[in-house]
């Protein structure tokens, strides 16, 4: 850790600081000053950048890495780390546990995996589900999806309700109905929306423009009575979704009054959350909501009780902001456990598409994010915006919420490797943080950790001494390679056995396991672009995570891609990201039309209507119209078909969603279906507070003016080489440099290593990178 700077008047409101909760440890700070050592990777850790104003006027920059449980040092990590950074702004020295003064921050970003988690290990607020009468088992059965056809033993994903309400209510809409006197024409309203035409029962006119014809409203003392029961029994969370609630909320919103009344603290109505068709991830949607909800709330309570009590009600200035799944920031009234599933990933998402994006320097040559930590791999892509899904399943729950669209495998560093039947595995299991990789000598199992250990691209002497039962020794090459030589013998004996007889070196044998994590981890690339019709070798890849550098070279050849991105805070992405990122706000209404002439300038008056509400909040927080943009959507599918695509506005203003529809349909499916009328089901308005107005000068437009040389860059070198093995050229000597010791402009030619703070990169036989003033690029041969 630094030493306390010296005090200097520092400004209210000026120190920034992200943090990610999860991810990868190292433990020490990286500060904008040399010299910086490589730590371990793989314990789970919060990421950290920050940043506050210097007397020159220039903002300092520091990220660092801390335990994200350490319960003997401190009892929350991204609290530690705002009391660390505050040392460091104010030079002024602040006891553990006393509480921290709020004037003096800008903003603390944060993300969390606490919800992750939850929904993962199960591990949420026990909740009531209240549903329409006779659909008690709506989430039980699902949707009746098989993840495996072949299975023969189908297990489906546990409910998370403990228990079921059914209230006896029931609408339909017209057309749709089990009344046997409901006539087919539709019923006519006047123009404030009343029923002008004579038909049997009572009718009103749904947000969506659907006649909703209303057969049954809820008793109201019944249901207070059963709820009561409920909160009786301790129960203090409720998830509300009745059917065709979507277009007609009304007596959703009647029941989740009387849960106000009776004193629920969690209320989750399906209507406000997600208010589009489909009944079954609109009610699982309100039920993972509530089952995290309370989680995530007692964990944000803990973390307010560390600062003084303006910083929770937001009377002190510092904005407290959340990353969501969908790559926004929104304040802690909006944030939910819904829209925190991918919040980690998010942040990295956001961070390489900002800084590794540029359509005319890079020759229009999309992103793939490639992100590989200690458990898994994050794969996503970015060609000028984010690819977003509106409709995914995370830990077998169906959720219907906007989110990146991000690939994850069980490859990481901490993935186990297993010789079965003749074929080498890495993963699914971890060997996580205890007991870890063998080679923390703590007895655990062999990983890609072992396997990189063993090839020579890690290096011992720049870790610190924490391992083993003490917690104080280096990281043992022997015990890697003592657990190696056994599979060795164990896959030798088989080949002898069984297969051609091939006896395999210790290096061929952990060589093979890399190349298994490398192609586990290319799947997921090639299913966000050659399964899309993309072509995967015209990307570049933008390799960050704890072990990203490691394995970036060699996936980037498996995949065809010659060009690498890295960046030099890759292995704090994620928290760098939130830093760049913007502001949120969205309004959505569903809606049953045609899309055509006739009903166009209906769609655009509600586009615009949802604008304006829009706008104001943004206006509402902060935000001046230059720093305001805003994205229109329809939600649009063909007639009889109950495939959507969110189709976003041409972006020269002629709002030919027909043609944009087409367009996507087209790239989707390879086809369009002529002759089908095309309906619209949602009209959603996004707006987007710029938090900055630009980044500078891209790495493309750099390293188009820069001339890169390899003249003085050996004397560079650390030392001593290190023995590396490549597929291509067997055992090596290889130089290793440290980043800080390179200069703009250096061009460092493969096989070698660059070392940096809080990672290692690998370039093979054939890369060559160019030192850039923000990133490592990497062109290979």
């Amino acid at each position: 850790m630094p030493s306390i700077l010296p005090a200097y008047s520092l400004p209210d409101h000026s120190v920034q600081v992200s943090t990610d909760r999860g991810g990868t440890f190292t433990g020490k700070y990286r500060t904008s000053s040399p010299k910086r050592v490589v730590l371990t990777p793989f314990l789970p850790s919060t990421d950290v950048h920050a940043s506050w104003p210097q007397e020159n006027g220039e903002r300092k920059e520091i990220i660092f890495k801390l335990l994200s449980v350490d319960p003997s040092h401190y009892a929350d990590a991204p609290t530690e780390a705002c009391r660390r950074v505050l040392e460091l702004a104010t030079g002024t020295k602040i006891p553990r546990g006393v509480k921290l003064e709020t004037n003096k921050f800008d903003y603390i970003r944060l993300s969390t995996t606490v919800a992750t988690n939850a929904l993962l290990e199960r591990k949420g607020a026990p909740h009531v589900f209240v549903t329409t009468k006779g659909f008690r088992d709506l989430l039980r059965i699902g949707n009746q999806s098989r993840p495996n056809i072949f299975a023969l033993n189908v297990r489906r994903a546990e409910v998370l309700y403990e228990s079921v309400l059914e209230v006896d209510e029931r609408v339909t809409l017209h057309g749709y109905t089990y009344d046997p006197d409901f006539e087919e024409n539709a019923p006519k309203f006047d123009e404030a929306g009343k029923l002008i035409s004579d038909h049997k029962g009572e009718f009103v006119r749904g947000i969506s423009g659907e006649a909703v014809q209303i057969l049954r409203k809820p008793d109201l003392a019944k249901v207070r009575s059963d709820l009561q029961a409920i909160y009786d029994r301790d129960v203090r969370s409720v998830a509300i979704c009745f059917v065709h609630s979507f277009t007609f909320p009304d007596h959703e919103n009647l029941v989740a009054d009387i849960c106000r009344d009776i004193g629920f603290p969690q209320i989750s109505v399906s209507s406000a959350l997600s208010p589009q068709i489909k009944a079954v991830p609109r009610a699982t949607s309100a039920s993972v909501d509530a089952y995290l909800n309370p989680v995530l709330k007692d964990y944000l309570r803990g973390f307010f009780k560390n600062f003084e009590s303006s910083l929770a009600d937001g009377t002190s200035g510092a904005r407290v902001e959340f990353m969501t799944s969908e790559g926004t920031l929104v304040d802690v009234a909006h944030f939910s456990g819904l829209r925190s599933i991918l919040s980690g990933p998010a942040g990295g998402v956001v961070g390489y598409s900002l800084t590794s994006w540029d359509e005319k320097e890079s020759g229009n040559r999309p992103i793939c994010g490639y992100d590989m930590g200690g458990t898994s791999t994050d794969v996503s892509r970015f060609d000028g915006r984010f690819e977003k899904t509106y409709e995914t399943t995370t830990a077998g729950v169906s959720i219907q919420c906007p989110q990146l669209d991000i690939n994850t495998v069980a490859a990481g560093g901490g993935s186990c490797l297993t010789f079965r039947n003749g074929l080498f595995r890495t993963g699914p299991e971890s060997a996580g943080a205890h007991p870890g990789p063998a080679c923390y000598r703590k007895g655990g199992p062999l990983a890609i950790t072992d396997a990189n250990l063993v090839l020579g691209r890690l290096f011992p002497q720049y870790f610190p001494h924490i391992f083993g039962p003490s917690e104080d020794q280096p990281l043992s090459r022997e015990d890697s390679v003592k657990a190696f030589e056994e599979l060795m013998r164990e896959i030798n004996a088989y080949n002898v056995k069984h297969g051609d007889g091939k006896v395999m070196t210790l290096d061929e044998v952990a060589y093979g396991f890399i190349k298994v994590a490398n192609e586990t981890m290319a799947r997921p690339v090639r299913a966000l672009t050659e399964a899309k019709g993309l072509s995967t070798s015209k990307h570049i890849l933008a390799a960050f995570g704890g072990a990203g550098g490691q394995h970036a070279c060699e996936l980037a050849r498996t995949l065809g891609i010659s060009t690498i991105l890295i960046h030099r805070y890759s292995s704090i992405l994620s928290a760098y990201g939130m830093a760049l990122s913007n502001r949120a706000f969205e309004k959505q209404e569903p809606c049953a039309a045609e899309y055509n002439d006739a009903n166009k300038p209906a769609l655009l008056d509600r586009i615009e209507r949802l604008r304006t509400q829009v706008v104001e909040e943004l206006r509402r927080q902060g935000f001046a119209e230059h720093r305001i943009d805003v994205e229109c959507y329809l939600n649009m599918r063909y007639d009889g078909s109950d495939t959507s695509l969110m189709t976003l506005a041409p972006a020269d203003g002629s709002f030919d969603y027909q043609s944009a529809f087409e367009a996507m349909y087209r790239a989707e499916f390879g086809f369009l279906i002529e002759g089908k009328a095309v309906m619209v089901d949602d009209v959603r308005v996004r707006g987007i507070g710029r938090t900055f107005d630009s980044l500078g000068e891209s790495v493309h437009a750099e390293v188009r003016k820069t001339t890169f040389s390899s003249a003085g860059v050996d004397a560079k070198a650390e030392k001593s080489r290190t023995s590396m093995y490549f597929e291509q050229t067997g055992r090596v000597d290889v130089p290793v440099y440290l980043l800080d010791n390179l200069a703009t402009g250096d061009l460092v030619e493969g096989p070698s290593a660059i070392v940096d703070g809080t990672a290692t990169l690998i370039l093979d036989p054939g890369a060559s990178a160019k030192i850039c003033s923000r990133h490592v690029y990497i062109t290979l041969a």
